[in-house]
C-alpha cells in the first residue's frame, strides 16, 4: 500500500481515543466463536480475568497487573490464537455496602418496608456521618442504591481500562450480582449441597462487629495492637491457695470454662483433673492439659474462654468444653449471664458489664478485680498481633452462630492432597508462588465459611420448614428446583408452599444470609465461560489457559476457585497462573488505601501517555514488586521516549521507497536482519514463558542499536538511488520496521498501531507474530561496525569538533577486522571519512585519526 497518511509531526497525544474508537468499530478484539469452533479448544487462548471490586476507584496497581495480562494476550492473539478475554465486575460484598453507606448516608434496616419514592439524603461524601445519623432504609431500597453506585463505578472503570488499551472483548462482560451470575452461583451451591460438600453448623465464628458479619479464615489479617497482661488469682477449690494466670482479656472471665497448661509442665501436673474457682464470678472450672499451652508464656497456664481467640476454639473443641457465650453480634456483653453464674455477688458483677462494649467491660472488670484483691499485677503495655477482618477497623470477636460451610480439605486429607496435586500440575509464573498456595492449603484449620449476614449479594437459595411451634427445623432444609433459579428466599416461597405460610407454624422461613463474595468470585471461570448456560462456549474455553492475579489473594481467589473446580469437574480450572507483584512507594512500602500512599492512574496516563505507563508495567517481571514515584516516574519517562522514537524512526524508514524486486544483498543489511532474527527468537521464547519483561528488554536493546547505529550507517546508501546497495538498504529497513513494530505491539499498543497503519492494512494486533527470516547474514558485522562508529564519534568529541566534521584519514583496529571491512563503505559515509584503514587488533579502537581542516 502507499505510505500516504504519515503525519508531518508524529505524536503520542490523541492516539488512545483514536485507536480505541477504531478497535471498537472494527471489532478487533471480539471473540471469534466461528473461528474457535473451526479450530477447537487447542486454537483458543482463554483468560479468567480478575473482576475488580466496583467500590471506589482503580489504583496504579490495577494498571500494573492488568497490563501484564494484556501483554500476554496480545502476543497470543498475534500467534494465531482465538482469544477469549472477558471482563467482570465484582459488585457484591462488604466493601460495596460500606461505600454505599458512606456515599448516600444510609444504612440497611431489614424491618422496614420498601419505599418506591425514596431519595437518599446525600449523593457524595457522607463518610463523616456517624452510623446513628445514617438514614435507615429497607433492604430493597439499600440494594437498589448498591446497584446504582456500582454501575457508575463500572462505567468509570471501563473508561480507564479502555484508555489503558486493554484488548478486552467488551461484549463478554459479567457482573457478580446479575441474574445470570446469581443463577450460576446458586446452582453451583445446590450441587455442592446435593453431593454433601456444603453443610450448615452451629460453631464459634470470627465476627466483625461493624460489618455485623461472619469472616472467613482467608479474609483475616494480623495487626499489632497494644495490650497489657493482667495477673489474676484463680482459687483452688480445696482452699489450698491460688493458681495465677496472666491474660490480656480479663473482660472474658464470665465466659471462662477451664484453665490449661502444657502436659509436660511439672509445675501444673499435680493439678490436672482438679478444679479452681474463677475470680469475681465464683464458677468452678477444671484444670486441663493440652500441648498448645506454652510453658514460657506468662505464668505457663492460661484461661480458656468462649471465646477470646482462635486457640480458645481449638481447646474448646478438642477438650470438649461447654460454650458460655457472653458477647453478642454487636460486640457488647449480653444482658443474660451464663447460667453457671449463680451467686448474688457474681450476678451483681455481671450486671455491671451487661450492655457494655468490650473496651468498657474490660475497664470495669479490672476495677472490680482491684477492689476484690484478685488482680495482682498489670504489666507494662506491649504490642501483639490481633485478628482483624482485612477491610475492618476493629478487632474481630468470636461469637457462636449458625453458618454455611463448603468443604475445602481442612478436615479431608484426600481432598487436601488432590488440591495440592492439581496445583502442582499447573504452570506458576513465577514458580515460587506455588509454595504459597501449598502452604495455605496445608495450613487450613477449618472448612470454608461461605455465609454472610449482609444484604447486597447472592442469596443462599434455601428455606427452612417450621415446626408446630414456629421454630426452624434445620433437618428440613428446602431447596428450589434448578429451573427456578435465581431465587431470593426472603421474597420467594419454596415449592409446595404459598407466601401466606411464611413465618407461621407448619410453614417456612427463608434464609436471610447471602454468600460470601468469594463464594461467587470463585466461579469466575463458570461465570465468564457460560457454564450450564452456554455449553458450546464452555467447551471452547474451559479449562482456561490463564488465571492472572495478585499474590495477596492466592489464599482467597485462587484457592477458592481451585476448590470449586475440583469439587465440580475434578480438574484445575486453568493451565497457568500468572502472579503479579505489589506496587511499592519510593520507600519500598506496599501501596494501599489504608496507608494513604495510593496513586490513582488517570493523571499519570494523561500526563505521560498510555504507552509510557504500559512500558513501565511491562518492565517488571511477574511476582516482582515495582517501585513507583509519581513525582519522578523514571521508567514511565523512558517508555514515553521509546514510543516517540518508534514513531519517528518509522516515519524516517518509510521515507525510503522499496524498489520492486528488491533483495537484501549487502553484508551490513543481512547482518542487521540476522541479529534481528535472534531478537525474534529470544522475545518469542520469553513471551511463551510468561517473561514479558525479558521480551521487552531484548527488543528494546536491539531497537536502540537499530536507531543509533544501523539507521545512521545506511541512510546515505538508502538515499542514493544510484548506489547498487540502495534497494538492499531500503528493503532491510522496511523489513526490520515491520518486525520491530510487531515485537513492540504487545507493550506499546497505541504507538505500534499508529506506525503499522502507515504502511499496512488492518491492525497490527491481528497481524502475524514475526517469524525468523533465516537470512544468511553474520550479526558480527553490525556489532563490529557499531563499535567502530562509537570510536569515531568519541574521537570527534574529544577533539571538540562537530560529528559532521570530515575525517581526512583514520586507522581503526578491530578483533573482527574482516567483518568490519564488509561494511567499509557505510562506515566511511556515516563518519565522513576520506581514507579508512582497518587493521587487526585485540580491541576495537581508533589507532590514528587526522581531521580535515575546518572552514570558518
Amino acid at each position: 500500500m502507499a505510505d500516504a497518511h504519515i503525519p508531518d509531526k508524529p505524536a503520542l497525544e490523541g492516539l488512545e481515543q483514536k485507536w480505541d474508537a477504531a478497535w471498537s468499530a472494527q471489532g478487533t478484539y471480539l471473540f471469534a466463536r466461528a473461528r474457535a469452533l473451526a479450530t477447537g479448544r487447542p486454537g483458543v487462548f482463554s483468560v479468567d480475568t480478575p473482576p475488580p471490586t466496583a467500590s471506589g476507584s482503580l489504583h496504579i496497581g490495577h494498571v500494573f497487573s492488568y497490563t501484564h495480562t494484556d501483554v500476554k494476550v496480545r502476543f497470543e492473539r498475534m500467534r494465531g490464537k482465538t482469544v477469549f478475554y472477558p471482563m467482570g465486575w465484582d459488585d457484591n460484598g462488604l466493601p460495596t455496602e460500606r461505600r454505599v453507606q458512606n456515599y448516600y448516608g444510609v444504612r440497611c434496616d431489614t424491618s422496614l418496608p420498601f419505599d418506591p419514592d425514596f431519595t437518599p439524603p446525600f449523593r457524595g461524601d457522607a463518610k463523616s456521618l456517624k452510623p446513628a445519623d445514617q438514614v435507615p432504609i429497607s433492604r430493597r431500597n439499600f440494594i437498589a442504591l448498591c446497584e446504582e453506585l456500582t454501575l457508575e463505578d463500572e462505567k468509570q472503570f471501563e473508561d480507564l481500562f479502555r484508555q489503558l488499551g486493554l484488548s478486552v472483548d467488551w461484549t463478554q462482560t459479567y457482573r457478580t450480582i446479575s441474574d445470570d451470575t446469581i443463577r450460576t452461583s446458586q446452582l453451583a451451591f445446590l450441587r455442592n449441597l446435593e453431593r454433601g460438600e456444603a453443610y450448615q453448623s452451629m460453631a464459634p465464628t470470627l465476627w466483625d462487629i461493624d460489618f455485623r458479619s461472619a469472616i472467613a479464615q482467608a479474609e483475616l489479617e494480623d495487626r499489632d495492637q497494644q495490650a497489657s497482661y493482667h495477673r489474676v488469682a484463680f482459687h483452688k477449690t480445696d482452699g489450698s491457695g491460688d493458681i495465677l494466670i496472666e491474660t490480656t482479656r480479663p473482660e472474658l472471665l464470665p465466659a471462662c470454662v477451664a484453665l490449661v497448661a502444657n502436659p509436660d509442665d511439672e509445675r501444673y501436673q499435680p493439678y490436672f483433673g482438679q478444679t479452681v474457682r474463677t475470680p469475681l464470678f465464683d464458677v468452678e472450672v477444671p484444670v486441663l492439659a493440652h500441648p498448645l499451652a506454652q510453658k514460657d508464656k506468662g505464668t505457663g497456664i492460661a484461661m480458656i474462654c468462649t471465646f477470646g481467640d482462635v486457640t480458645d476454639i481449638i481447646w474448646w473443641r478438642e477438650l470438649d468444653l461447654p460454650n458460655r457465650t457472653m458477647l453478642g453480634k454487636d460486640g457488647r456483653v449480653l444482658p443474660e449471664a451464663p447460667d453457671v453464674i449463680v451467686t448474688d455477688a457474681a450476678k451483681a458483677a455481671y450486671a455491671e458489664l451487661a450492655g457494655k462494649t468490650v473496651f468498657s467491660a474490660k475497664k470495669r472488670v479490672v476495677e472490680l478485680l482491684q477492689e476484690s484483691g484478685e488482680l495482682l499485677e498489670v504489666s507494662k503495655p506491649f504490642t501483639h498481633p490481633v485478628k482483624f477482618y482485612e477491610k475492618g477497623d476493629r478487632p474481630l470477636e468470636i461469637v457462636s452462630t449458625r453458618q454455611w460451610y463448603l468443604r475445602n480439605g481442612a478436615r479431608d486429607p484426600q481432598l487436601r492432597e488432590t488440591l495440592i496435586e492439581m496445583g502442582r500440575g499447573m504452570g506458576w509464573h513465577p514458580d515460587f508462588m506455588r509454595v504459597r498456595y501449598e502452604n495455605w492449603t496445608n495450613g487450613l484449620t477449618g472448612d470454608w465459611l461461605v455465609s454472610r449476614q449482609r444484604f447486597f449479594g447472592v442469596p443462599i437459595p434455601v428455606w427452612y420448614a417450621l415446626d408446630e411451634n414456629g421454630e426452624r427445623d434445620y433437618d428440613r432444609v428446602l431447596t428450589p428446583d434448578p429451573a427456578r433459579l435465581p431465587v431470593d428466599p426472603t421474597t420467594d416461597a419454596p415449592d409446595g408452599y404459598t407466601e401466606d405460610q411464611r413465618g407461621v407454624p407448619g410453614g417456612f422461613e427463608g434464609e436471610k444470609d447471602i454468600f460470601d463474595t468469594w463464594a461467587t468470585s470463585s466461579l469466575t471461570p463458570q461465570l465468564a465461560g457460560g457454564w450450564q448456560r452456554d455449553e458450546e462456549l464452555w467447551n471452547l474455553v474451559a479449562p482456561f489457559d490463564l488465571r492472572p492475579q495478585g499474590q495477596d489473594i492466592i489464599r482467597t481467589w485462587l484457592f477458592s476457585t481451585m476448590v470449586r473446580s475440583v469439587l465440580e469437574d475434578h480438574r484445575a480450572p486453568w493451565t497457568d497462573a500468572a502472579i503479579s507483584g505489589f506496587i511499592v512507594d519510593p520507600d519500598r512500602k506496599k501501596m494501599s488505601k489504608s496507608k494513604g500512599n495510593v496513586v490513582t492512574p488517570a493523571d499519570i496516563l494523561d500526563a505521560h501517555g498510555t504507552d509510557a505507563v504500559r512500558y513501565w508495567a511491562a518492565s517488571s517481571r511477574l511476582g516482582a514488586d515495582a517501585a513507583f514515584d509519581p513525582q519522578n516516574p523514571t521508567q514511565v519517562k523512558i517508555g514515553r521516549r521509546l514510543a516517540i522514537k518508534l514513531l519517528n524512526a518509522a516515519k524516517f524508514v518509510l521515507s525510503f521507497p522499496v524498489p520492486e524486486g528488491a533483495e537484501v544483498t549487502h553484508a551490513l543489511d543481512a547482518s542487521m536482519l540476522a541479529a534481528l532474527d535472534r531478537v525474534v527468537r529470544d522475545a518469542t521464547k520469553a513471551f511463551d514463558a510468561y517473561d514479558h519483561a525479558r521480551a521487552l528488554e531484548v527488543t528494546e536493546a536491539f531497537f536502540w542499536t537499530f536507531c543509533d547505529d544501523y539507521l545512521e550507517l545506511v541512510k546515505e546508501r538508502a538515499y542514493d538511488r544510484t548506489d547498487a546497495g540502495q534497494a538492499s538498504a531500503a528493503l532491510a529497513l522496511r523489513t526490520a520496521l515491520s518486525t520491530l513494530v510487531r515485537l513492540f505491539a504487545p507493550v506499546l499498543a497505541f504507538a505500534a498501531e499508529e506506525t503499522w497503519s502507515w504502511f499496512n492494512e488492518g491492525s497490527v494486533h491481528t497481524a502475524t507474530w514475526p517469524e525468523q527470516l533465516g537470512i544468511d547474514g553474520d550479526p558480527a558485522v553490525l556489532s563490529a561496525v557499531g563499535e567502530a562508529l562509537i570510536g569515531i564519534r568519541r574521537a570527534k568529541t574529544e577533539a571538540k569538533v562537530s560529528q559532521k566534521t570530515t575525517v581526512a584519514s583514520i586507522t581503526i583496529a578491530s578483533p573482527r577486522a574482516d567483518a568490519l571491512r564488509l561494511a567499509e563503505g557505510d562506515l566511511r559515509a556515516v563518519g565522513r571519512i576520506e581514507q579508512l584503514e582497518i587493521i587487526d587488533g585485540e580491541t576495537t579502537a581508533v589507532v590514528a585519526i587526522t581531521l580535515s581542516p575546518q572552514e570558518d
